[in-house]
């Protein structure tokens, strides 16, 4: 039989069934970091960031992610993203961590590019750049700190690991290089190791490292460990693979680890292999080690010695991570496989001792390990150290093996005596355990004593803060009486539930015993410990109670609880634990409620109160609490509780006991009549005592009790007061006006005048009408409130009427001097109405004075015709120099009304108001409204005064004075019909008489903004023309001149004539504007403006005749300027040759783009050439150059455009160049563009002119795709083979314009130039994937033969997916499917394979069926080789064998018909114990008679139907095959029938077993009648002897009694007295042992009653009240005599 192997590998993962691009699983793309996760960076139309948790991996998460590397934390779900970026600072690496879970950052950095990175630790990162290496913690916000440079042996390497140390002392930076020139397929190692402490590294070889840590024997502290290994090329060519492990600081005082060294066997064709993977376990204590090509070692740690070494993987291995819950590690392959490899624990030992012939190994990793396998070694080895006396050996021995660590031991420890000056076996055995780890329960027990019983309990302190010790309640009780505290730590970690309350209850600590006993479910005895607490500690006994109610549910029943404090008189305990209980308010606490107020009522009123305050309780019986309450004296409360009206008035009355505000608020409860009887009430017993409270509350209450309401309640009791008081809280806020009407009434009848006052002052919400009725009727001493009443609200008269009739005058004074003078005219209105005396009316007036409004005041006393009056008054107030317009106005209109100089004062008074004066005397004098107006310059009243009045004379004089634009538009307008008789006016009257010039120019530019040329002309033809003062005015010159042009254009030409003061080139430009240009050319010739004259004739008249003789008459530059221009216009070829004549007459060149434009249009570039050279000679613009280029170029003057060209100019060659090769001036073009070398250009020119090889030149020199693409195209359209081939290869290395070139060929039939051309494109170094694939394409298209040596060769640089769709398109079968596996579509290469037989090859076939990713293939594969295949059928189920679902397969077969051609194949899966494999298997073995085969498969392989084989079998020919259905009747517990097929076949032997085995005794002795019946003696005897344990003795010797067979029955009676004998001896010696044992249990028990149930010895028969502090000193409980303060009497019973 094979071993089993010492290492298990499973595949954890399949990548590519998560749905992870097979592209992508690579070293640059995937990480992982630990065992949780692996992460996948996915790149390519999309990038995503695939995320494959390893315990879970059917849900990977997939984020669409854009990064460089993507590493996920190993613990956490936290991503590290890398990406490059260009900043300011050049090309840099962003760094970027995210919380996933949160969807948040954490901290980013950008720094110089990173070439690897690692997370070393779940918080840290470790960064490695081309320098350096950085630590980046996520802890802090902190930039990657750089911990060490690299040395210079990594230089060129590829990093590939990065690995700490346990303690982050030590670090491996890990790089691999090409390998050395002797071996270049040998990857050369490099490692650099940085000691943290030393602040150095050293440089080594090695392909890979790991840490690890190693306990050696003896010392406190475990040891640091590197193992690295190499693999070197020798001196002498040979290779060389090590194994090393070296410690790293050795601690001074500890025992070194010795440096071990192996040798690493890698077989040959393995011999360029090396490292990849490497993970030391500490679990196990062992090195795994894996290379690129799936080799797995695994060696023993502390030894370096192998343990196994294998290959575990076909595809080549790039990564790996730990796995240390199970002390393995994982693996990734290229293939997408996850593999886990970890120790076969079962196999280890057995292996390595048995194997390997190590002992020493296998016991060693057994113990470190704790692996099984170990006990048959280990034990003989012990016993064999033991007898030797080698105690300390043995002790090793025996705590490196748990199966060891047992009381026998320690007792043969604890048996050995003690030598002199050593140590005692049984503490060199503890002290071997406690270097090994932590003792067991037994062993913590043991040592606990030895070390009590040294006292030292301080080596326990150690151990137990150490935990090296395991917890017990033994352990607890052995320490309780030194240390109380460690105990009770003890308990509690060892669970001893009775002991860790009872700990907590002594310590008072309820609110840790109540956490842990929720915290374990457990439930101590509350009562013992509460009637504990009592007597010795009161306050913790409620507490603990306090605790007990917080409870869900309470453990006890609490209210007994309340009952045992208040039998104890602990009225205060019982409330609080009562309150505690009845926080939750529940209705079946109503009784408790009840009483914890009744107790309180009784005893403390104050608490009941205040616990009812809180409102926590609502269920407890109110009418009993009602009454008590109201006994009590709190008739607040007793009134919340009643429910009775008649109740509510009996308590109400009691308001001397009551606090109002708690009164107050309990009317608050009452609806809207309870309460105003209630008030009512109150009022009815005691109105003056109880008039303020109802009053309060009526206040409180006024929007559920309505105002209208309680205003009735107090008008009833006549309570003016009441209201007053009452209504005095609204009044300020109310807008309700019967309300205000009835306080103001109320005010008045109590003498509130002041209120009174108040409110008609402050007040807006009152009827003023009744109010002041009211108020007059009530003729009250003091009128101040009828006068705000009457100021407020514009009752004047009635006021003053009023006071006037009662004799008031003081009030009338008052009201007038303080309370508002502005209404003194109503005042004196109405005392002039009443016949007042004048006396008192003026000196009233007087009084006021400068506070009188004096407007209205003239306006109350004119209108009754009193002006005298005011004589006194405005004389007074001009004396004290008043400055009123008010008082001027007044006094102005006495004077003229007196006519005493009223002239004078209208033209010396500065201070009245013209309009309201003047207004005034219209009526009276309208020249004296004039003067006013005039002085006020009140322009519309006086225009309107001399119209009516026909003053147009002072009109037109003020009009030409006032020199104002609106004044004059608004007379010049026409509607007013006045206007030419004012026009008149202003003609012969008020201009002529103006000297002003100013007032000259307003009116004409009047006259001009009236549009009234015609009055305009005569107005100035009257100034300008007759010899006055203006005459020479040269605006007004202008202006008659241009009015003219506007009005009357035929006396124009006589004013150009006459007038030489205007302005000659402004009124001629004007004159043109009108189309007057003969005047306008006079006057510019009149002025010598030449180039004006000019442009009249040229532009205006359009006489070019006139033109040429005017500029030789005048012979200016300027005048041949614009003559050349005027011509240049006309555009007609003769007009543009003129022109240019004139511009080079008149030396100009400023025109020179117009003169350029037009003879281009004129195609005169003859004629152009002088005139650009003139130009040229003044002006250095390119734009000359140029077109002076471009002329020599149209008119073919080849030589001198190439003297031109080489002497300097500024001109624009190339787009004349450009504007040459358009035109066709192919020559001209191909001298610019080779005087400009622009290859590019000169190529295209070139083509055009045929000259093909010259054009390759130039292509050369231009080297861009575009221009060798024109050059490949032209040649191909020329036939230009060769030279389109030389060009079409600089094409298409340009990925970009490969298309675009296969395009062309293409569509004009040149395949086979194309083909050659792309033969040529592979050759060359810049050769890309486009033109491997384009020519992939050109050969299935045109060349299929060639193809698949194409495919083959460069299947890694063709685009494959677009090659796969050509060769569908073409049905290129073999092609297409050696596509698909390349690309790793093996689903697609399964079923071109199977569609297309010419494409099929079967070893082909089946590697591609190993990799397949839809299982239902296999099926149809399966299909396909019954079809096409059967005798490679066996073959592929092989191969398949582990991805297949057997039953599926067998069902498939079986409806196929070919179950027979899978035999080998069903064998080989039936280990899975399938039903449908083991029917068919044994179906097959039934057909071919195999009984054999057909037992073996029953017996290893249960899982089938076997009663219907059993049937089957059952009516078989061969006796065999009915063995094997009796055997299946057995294994289905069907005796009878089983017994039945033996009876039936002979086979009694069998019959016999069966009965037996099926331990019926009625089965039995069913067969012994059969024998009996059959007369069958031999089988009687030998059925009694086979089923001995089913037989009754007694009824076995009846059965051979009665029927003659008591021989036969004789050994079976023998063996039956044997047994009995045995069983007698058996009982006695139990009995004995058993009377021993009852004598030992009642001394025992005597001894233990008198050590038990101390609580109980301590306890008096009865538990006395508990005696506190007394009256007055009880402290307040916590919880409750925080919200209620007692009393300080004395308490009382209950």
């Amino acid at each position: 039989m094979a071993h089993a192997t010492p290492v298990s590998v499973r595949e954890a993962v399949q990548l590519k069934t998560c749905g992870v691009n097979p592209q992508c699983i690579s070293f640059t793309n995937l990480t992982m970091e630990s065992d949780k996760y692996i992460c996948v960076r996915e790149s390519g139309a999309t990038n995503n960031v695939v995320i494959v948790e390893v315990a879970n991996p059917l849900t990977p998460m997939k984020k669409p992610i854009t990064a460089d590397s993507a590493l996920m934390n190993p613990k956490q779900n936290i991503i590290a993203l890398k990406a490059r970026v260009e900043n300011e600072n050049g090309v840099e690496d962003s760094l970027q961590i995210f919380n996933i879970d949160q969807k948040a950052k954490i901290k980013g950095h950008d720094m110089e590019p990173v070439v690897f990175w690692k997370w070393i630790t779940p918080t840290m990162l470790g960064i490695v750049t081309n320098t350096s290496v950085f630590h980046w913690s996520i802890e802090d916000q902190n930039a990657p700190v750089k911990v060490f440079d690299r040395t210079a042996n990594l230089s060129g390497s590829q990093i590939i690991s990065y690995k700490a140390s346990e303690d982050m002392q030590w670090f491996t930076l890990i790089g691999i290089a090409q390998g050395d020139a002797s071996r270049p397929a040998l990857v050369k190692g490099n490692m650099q190791l940085y000691s943290v402490a030393q602040q150095r590294s050293q440089a080594l070889e090695a392909h890979m490292a790991s840490f690890a840590t190693h306990q050696v024997p003896g010392n406190a502290k475990k040891s640091q460990l590197v193992v690295f290994a190499q693999k070197m090329v020798q001196a002498d060519g040979s290779i060389a693979s090590k194994l090393h492990v070296i410690e790293l600081g050795a601690p001074a005082g500890q025992t070194p680890f010795t440096k071990r060294s192996s040798e690493l066997f890698f077989p040959p064709e393995f011999a360029d292999d090396f490292p990849v993977v490497m993970h030391a376990s500490d679990k196990y204590g062992v090195v795994y080690i894996v290379t690129k090509s799936g080799l797995l070692f695994v060696y023993d740690l502390e030894t370096a010695s192998p343990v196994y070494r294998t290959r575990i993987s076909q595809e080549p291995v790039f990564i790996g991570a730990a796995a240390p819950s199970v002390g393995g590690l994982y693996i990734v392959n290229r293939g997408g496989q996850v593999l886990l490899a970890t120790l076969n624990e079962a196999a280890v030992v057995p292996f390595v001792s048995g194997q390997l012939n190590n002992l020493e190994l296998a016991l060693s990793l057994a113990s470190r390990g704790n692996l099984p396998g170990a006990d048959a070694l280990v034990m003989p080895k012990f016993d064999m150290l033991f007898n030797a006396a080698d105690y300390k050996g043995a002790a090793e021995l025996a705590a490196s093996m748990s199966t060891l660590r047992n009381e026998q031991t320690i007792a043969r420890f604890r048996n050995v005596p003690t030598q002199p000056g050593q140590s005692s076996p049984l503490l060199q055995y503890f002290g071997a355990c406690l270097q090994r780890g932590n003792l067991n329960k037994l062993e913590s027990v043991e040592l606990a004593k030895l070390v009590l019983a040294q006292n030292k309990k301080q080596l326990l302190d150690t151990w137990l803060s150490e935990d090296k010790l395991e917890a017990s309640e033994e352990l607890g009780d052995l320490i309780s009486p030194t240390d109380s505290e460690t105990a009770l730590k003890i308990y509690v970690k060892a669970r001893a539930n009775p002991k860790v309350t009872a700990a907590f209850a002594g310590r008072g600590e309820f609110d840790k015993m109540a956490q842990y006993c929720a915290a374990v479910g457990y439930k101590p005895d509350y009562m013992y410990m509460l009637q504990s607490l009592m007597m010795s500690n009161p306050p913790g006994a409620v507490q603990l109670a306090q605790q007990m109610s917080q409870m869900t549910p309470p453990p006890v029943d609490m209210g007994n609880i309340a009952d045992l404090f208040l039998q104890r008189n602990m009225i205060r305990e019982a409330t609080s634990i009562l309150l505690d209980l009845l926080k939750e308010d529940d209705p079946e606490q109503a009784s408790l409620q009840t009483k914890v107020l009744e107790i309180n009522l009784v005893t403390y009123p104050n608490v009941a109160d205040a616990i009812m305050a809180q409102g926590k309780l609502t269920h407890y019986d109110k009418p009993r609490i009602a009454q008590l309450c109201e006994k009590a004296g709190l008739y607040v409360r007793a009134m919340e509780h009643y429910s009775e009206l008649v109740d509510l008035k009996r308590c109400v009355v009691n308001t001397h006991s009551m606090d109002p505000q708690a009164l107050t608020e309990f009317f608050g409860t009452l609806s809207r009549e309870w309460a105003l009887e209630c008030l009512q009430e109150l009022l009815k017993i005691n109105i003056r005592q109880n008039l303020q409270i109802a009053v309060n509350i009526a206040k409180e209450y006024t929007e559920q009790l309505e105002i209208q309401s309680v205003v009735k309640m107090f008008d009833k009791f006549e309570s003016h007061e009441g209201l007053f008081y009452y209504l005095g809280y609204f009044v300020n806020t109310c807008e309700d006006k019967e309300v205000v009407y009835k306080f103001i009434e109320a005010a008045s009848k109590i003498g509130q005048i002041k209120e009174v006052e108040r409110v008609t002052r402050e007040s807006d919400h009152y009827d003023p009408e009744r109010v002041k009725v009211f108020l007059m009727e009530a003729k009250l001493a003091d009128a101040r409130p009828l006068i705000n009443v009457c100021d407020r609200h514009e009752f004047v008269g009635d006021l003053t009427t009023y006071l006037y009739n009662n004799n008031m005058l003081r009030y009338i004074e008052g009201y007038v001097q303080k309370v508002n003078p502005k209404q003194a005219p109503k005042v004196v209105g109405t005392l002039l109405d009443l016949e007042c005396p004048d006396d008192f009316i003026k000196t009233l007036i007087l009084s006021v004075r400068s506070l009188l409004p004096v407007a209205p005041l003239v306006e109350e006393v004119e209108k009754r015709n009193r002006l005298k009056i005011l004589t006194q008054f405005l004389e007074h107030l001009v004396n004290e120099g008043s400055i009123d317009p008010q008082v001027h106005n007044a006094m102005g209109k006495m004077l003229i009304d007196s006519n005493q100089n009223p002239e004078h004062f209208l033209l010396t008074n500065e201070y009245y108001e013209s309009a309201v004066v003047g207004r005034y005397c219209e009526r009276r004098d309208p020249y004296l409204a004039c003067v006013a107006y005039k002085r006020g310059k009140c322009d519309d009243e006086l225009v309107d005064c001399t119209n009516r009045n026909s003053m147009f004379k002072v009109q037109a004089r003020y009009v030409v004075e006032r020199m104002e634009p609106e004044l004059w538009a608004k007379v010049l307008t026409n509607d007013n019909k006045f206007c030419r008789q004012f026009i008149d006016q202003v003609v012969s009257t008020a201009l002529p008489e103006s000297k002003n010039p100013e007032q000259v120019s307003v009116t004409v530019k009047a006259f001009m903004t009236a549009e009234m040329p015609h009055e305009l002309i005569e107005l100035l033809e009257k100034i300008v023309l007759q010899n006055s003062a203006f005459s020479n005015n040269p605006n007004l010159q202008n202006l008659l001149i241009l009015t003219a042009i506007k009005a009357d254009a035929t006396r124009v030409m006589d004013y150009v004539n006459r007038l030489d003061a205007f302005n000659g080139p402004e009124v001629a430009e004007i004159a043109a504007g009108n189309e007057l240009y003969e005047e306008a050319f006079a006057i510019y010739k009149k002025f010598d403006l030449h180039v004006d004259a000019m442009k009249i004739l040229l532009e205006s008249l359009e006489d070019i005749e006139r033109g040429i003789e005017y500029a030789r008459k005048v012979e200016l530059p300027e005048v041949w300027y614009q003559l050349g221009k005027a011509q240049l216009k006309m555009g007609t070829p003769e007009a543009v040759k003129e022109a240019i004549k004139s511009y080079i007459k008149a030396q100009d060149g400023s025109d020179f783009i117009d003169v350029i434009h037009a003879a281009r249009h004129a195609d005169m570039y003859v004629d152009m050439v002088p005139y650009l050279l003139m130009v040229r000679k003044t002006k250095k613009e390119a734009r000359i150059d140029t077109e002076l280029v471009y002329a020599y170029a149209k008119i073919n003057d080849l030589a001198r455009l190439e003297d031109f060209l080489t002497s300097p100019n500024s001109a624009n060659q190339q787009s004349v160049a450009d504007r040459c090769f358009s035109e066709g001036l192919y020559e001209a073009a191909r001298l610019l563009f080779t005087a400009l070398s622009n290859w590019a250009c000169l190529t295209s020119t070139l083509l055009k002119l045929r000259m093909f090889q010259s054009a390759v030149d130039a292509a050369k020199k231009a080297n861009s795709p575009k221009t060798w693409k024109e050059v490949c195209f032209t040649c191909v359209d020329e036939g230009e083979n060769k030279l389109a081939q030389l060009a079409g290869l600089h094409i298409v290395i340009q990925a970009d314009e490969l298309d675009s070139v296969s395009e062309f060929y293409q569509a004009r039939g040149k395949f086979t130039e194309l083909i050659a051309l792309m033969e040529a494109g592979v050759g060359v170094d810049r050769a890309h994937m486009g033109i491997f694939t384009e020519l992939g394409i050109l050969y299935a298209n045109h060349a299929s033969e060639k193809l698949m040596e194409h495919i083959r060769l460069f299947s890694a640089r063709i685009n494959i997916p677009r090659l796969i769709t050509t060769c569908t398109n073409v049905a290129l079968w073999p092609e297409l499917a050696y596509l698909y596996r390349c690309y790793d579509e093996y689903d697609n290469a399964c079923e071109v394979m199977m569609e297309h037989p010419d494409a099929w090859e079967h070893v082909v076939f089946k590697d591609v069926c190993v990799k397949l990713a839809n299982a239902d293939l296999y099926y149809k594969a399966i299909k396909f080789y019954i079809r096409e295949h059967p005798t490679e059928m066996t073959n592929l189920l092989g191969v398949l064998q582990s991805r297949l679902d057997h039953s599926r397969v067998v069902a498939l077969m079986r409806k196929e018909g070919k179950l027979p051609m899978v035999k080998e194949y069903l064998l080989s899966v039936q280990g899975a114990n399938l039903t449908a494999v083991n029917d068919a298997v044994n179906e097959l073995a039934i057909e071919e008679e195999d009984h054999v085969a057909l037992k073996a498969s029953i017996d290893m392989y249960d899982n089938c139907d076997q009663l219907s084989l059993a049937i089957q079998c059952e009516s078989h020919e061969l006796i065999e095959f009915r063995r094997i259905s009796s055997y299946i009747y057995q294994r289905n517990s069907r005796w009878k029938q089983a017994i039945e097929l033996s009876k039936r076949d002979g086979l009694l032997k069998d019959a016999m077993e069966i009965a037996a085995k099926s331990n019926d005794s009625s089965i039995v002795d069913e067969l012994l009648e059969f024998f009996i019946e059959t007369g069958n003696k031999e089988c009687f005897s030998a059925a009694l002897c086979t089923c001995y344990d089913l037989l009754k003795p007694d009824e076995v010797m009846q059965k051979a009694w009665l029927h003659g067979l008591s021989d036969w029955v004789m050994p079976f009676m023998i063996q039956v007295m044997r047994d009995m004998n045995s069983k007698i001896d058996i009982l006695m010696k139990d009995k004995a042992d058993r009377n021993e044992e009852k004598v030992n249990e009642e001394k025992e028990r005597v001894a233990a009653e008198m050590n038990s149930n101390l609580y109980a010895q301590l306890m008096p028969a009865a538990l006395p009240a508990y005696e506190g502090q007394g009256a007055g000193g009880y402290a307040p409980q916590q919880g409750f005599a925080q919200q209620y303060a007692y009393p300080p009497q004395q308490q009382q019973g209950w």
